[in-house]
């Protein structure tokens, strides 16, 4: 059990770590950009939200298996997929959890408003040293939500890692899939502690937002 639940904190911490880093710039670029298109990119950006789950792991598992065109450059150097692989779920896990990221950092952005950024260029700031000076400290609760939801939201997968991993054990067994197999098992009481367990852990993230949203309210104010 120890090894199903390092599995799913190691994807959950992996896919947080890689969100952050592609999601700053997408909801910068969405945040400023007044492209006609940025709305396209956006919805886009929030079709997992509303698609799916095995849907999107329908065509990621296409996407990511041996006969795809997309996998060709790989093939070259010997890999021949990426589903059914710990590497194919943090894929999938990316582009799964990739509106939860984007979002709240999107609308950190958006509420830093230009005053900031017409001070720091009276004081000759670049717009790059504007954007590590100004835009990234005064977003930070933006990106603390991010994370928190992407880590959470990958731990509680199910459709994707499902279709996407097939639950091999050591690999891509994960705690969503494990409770699924224990109550087909009829392990009526396994299944209930880990499920109380994913419970209490969703609470507390919940609390964590609340509590995230009401310091930043008074901040504000």
């Amino acid at each position: 059990m120890l090894d199903i639940l390092w599995l799913t904190v190691k994807l959950a911490g992996v896919t947080t770590a890689v969100l952050l880093v592609l999601a700053t710039p997408l909801s910068w670029w969405l945040a400023r950009s007044r492209s006609w298109w940025k709305e396209i990119v956006g919805a886009l950006v929030a079709l997992p939200i509303v698609l799916p789950p095995t849907v999107l792991g329908f065509y990621l598992l296409i996407a990511l298996g041996p006969h795809s065109p997309l996998m060709a450059p790989l093939q070259a150097v010997g890999v021949r997929t990426l589903a059914f692989t710990f590497e194919g779920l943090v894929i999938g896990s990316v582009v799964y959890s990739l509106p939860f990221a984007v979002q709240p950092i999107r609308n950190a952005f958006q509420a830093i408003g230009e005053r900031p950024f017409e001070v720091a260029a009276t004081l000759r700031a670049s717009p790059l040293d504007a954007f590590f000076s100004v835009a990234l400290p005064l977003a930070r609760p933006g990106f603390i939500v991010a994370a928190i939801l992407v880590f959470a939201h990958t731990i509680g997968e199910f459709g994707v890692v499902l279709m996407l991993g097939g639950g091999i054990p050591g690999e891509t067994d994960v705690l969503s899939i494990e409770i699924y197999r224990l109550v087909e098992a009829l392990e009526w009481d396994k299944a209930h502690q880990l499920a109380g367990l994913l419970l209490i852990f969703a609470f507390a993230v919940m609390l964590s937002l609340l509590l995230i949203e009401r310091r930043t309210g008074r901040l504000r104010t």
